[in-house]
């Protein structure tokens, strides 16, 4: 079993082969926020608590399926919160991490398979 220490390392390195992803770093109340141009599409508070930010389509759907729970302060704006405890979880937090990159990328064409 990877340690936290390791998973949140992956989960940094997942999000950041993404394309046009910058990083943050201690932006605000945000231990490591990630953006798209100018929008951040997901943080990351401690070890492996994620914010994803969804169209409002994809949140009531994510909700609705339980792969996520709402946000505690902005679920108007999109949010969902998943928290990475093991491999299983990183999988489920980059699924929903690349369903909200393709949102905020603004292009229309499909993402790439993951291997």
């Amino acid at each position: 079993m990877k340690s936290q220490a390791n998973l949140h390392q992956e989960l940094r390195q997942g999000i950041l082969k993404l394309p046009s992803v910058t990083e943050r770093r201690n932006a605000g109340i945000h231990e490591d926020a990630f953006f798209v141009g100018r929008t951040m599409f997901m943080h990351i508070h401690g070890h492996g608590h994620c914010d994803i930010r969804l169209s409002k389509t994809d949140q009531e759907r994510v909700l609705a399926e339980g792969k996520a729970r709402p946000h505690r302060w902005a679920p108007e704006k999109g949010y969902v919160t998943l928290i990475v405890n093991d491999e299983a979880d990183l999988d489920a937090a980059m699924e929903l991490i690349r369903m909200s990159h393709h949102h905020f990328d603004g292009k229309q064409s499909a993402l790439p398979a993951e291997h």
